[in-house]
């Protein structure tokens, strides 16, 4: 499993841990993951994903998760949650025509 974020796409990054001696050892700067089921409003149903802390935040700042992934760019998110995504506009559209 990748320590990817699924919905910023946030990963690990790389850099140095200096001592107080000044010593340089490489090290990898993991981000926060969280495993979490969010409840999706216009589909009635809960999803599970591995997202970040910075995320989750994000998440319950904008409204839920139909809020969040209806404004997210497409290529920060992942497969799953792109088809998520489709899903959602989909419903909304059919329920704004009917």
């Amino acid at each position: 499993m990748s320590r990817r974020c699924e919905f910023t796409g946030k990963g690990w990054l790389s850099g140095n841990q200096v001592s107080h001696a000044n010593n340089k050892t490489k090290t990898r700067f993991m981000p926060n993951l969280c495993d979490v089921t969010l409840m999706s409003d216009a589909l009635g149903n809960s999803y599970s994903f591995r997202i970040s802390a910075n995320a989750l935040k994000s998440v319950e700042h904008r409204g839920g998760l139909d809020a969040y992934l209806l404004k997210a760019k497409n290529d920060e998110l992942s497969a799953k949650a792109l088809k998520l995504k489709r899903a959602i506009a989909k419903k909304l559209e059919g329920q704004k025509a009917a």
